[in-house]
């Protein structure tokens, strides 16, 4: 939702006229157009990965393999920690820019724009850096079985396992049952001839 607001905010109040009579759009934050469209590009990649890994997350207790579970948590570390640092980066160049920013006729219409990207950068940066925290624990975890089994997970550890049924038959005195099948097999059943080759 933070990208959203922030590649929102510069897309529909980011660019203004320097002055009331200038055709031209000028990008809110000091006229750097790097400053506008890094902020664009930063959140609609943190948008768009985070709609892959909530699909990603959906689908994880399907994955059986260990090594492609891995791999996944892997790419959700290494996404998070990437989108961590470029949220700072964001914050830190649009925060410079604003601050360098000659407070025009036009740059009061889009102010709270600016300030809202800049916010929501730097709330950015604590998420992707949870998320990043969250994906190393899971990490952490490996290839522990309770990955893979989540409806085991609500079942009581401290109830035994139920003993088999009484009654069924099963049980017996006999310590030892001799085989089914005691018939001693002939080396050639009768109808059957071995091919010699």
């Amino acid at each position: 939702i933070f990208s959203i607001v922030v590649f929102g905010s510069i897309v529909n109040e980011g660019y203004v006229n320097r002055d009331g009579q200038d055709p031209e759009l000028l990008c809110i934050f000091n006229g750097n157009e790097s400053a506008c469209s890094y902020g664009i590009a930063v959140g609609i990649i943190a948008f768009f990965g985070c709609i892959f890994f909530l699909v990603l997350d959906l689908y994880f207790q399907q994955i059986s393999s260990v090594r492609d579970r891995r791999r996944a948590v892997l790419l959700d570390l290494g996404f998070s920690g990437s989108l961590s640092f470029l949220w700072f980066v964001a914050f830190c160049f649009l925060a410079n820019q604003w601050q360098r920013t000659t407070m025009s006729r036009g740059a009061w219409q889009g102010a709270d724009a600016a300030r809202a990207a800049i916010t929501f950068s730097f709330f950015s940066i604590i998420v992707w850096v949870a998320l990043a925290l969250k994906a190393l624990q899971r990490y952490r975890l490996g290839t522990d079985m309770s990955l893979f089994a989540t409806e085991q997970l609500a079942a009581d550890a401290g109830v035994p396992y139920p003993g088999y049924p009484g009654g069924s038959g099963v049980e017996s005195t006999d310590t030892y049952q001799s085989p089914p099948f005691t018939d001693t097999l002939e080396p050639n059943p009768k109808g059957y001839q071995v091919p010699a080759y």
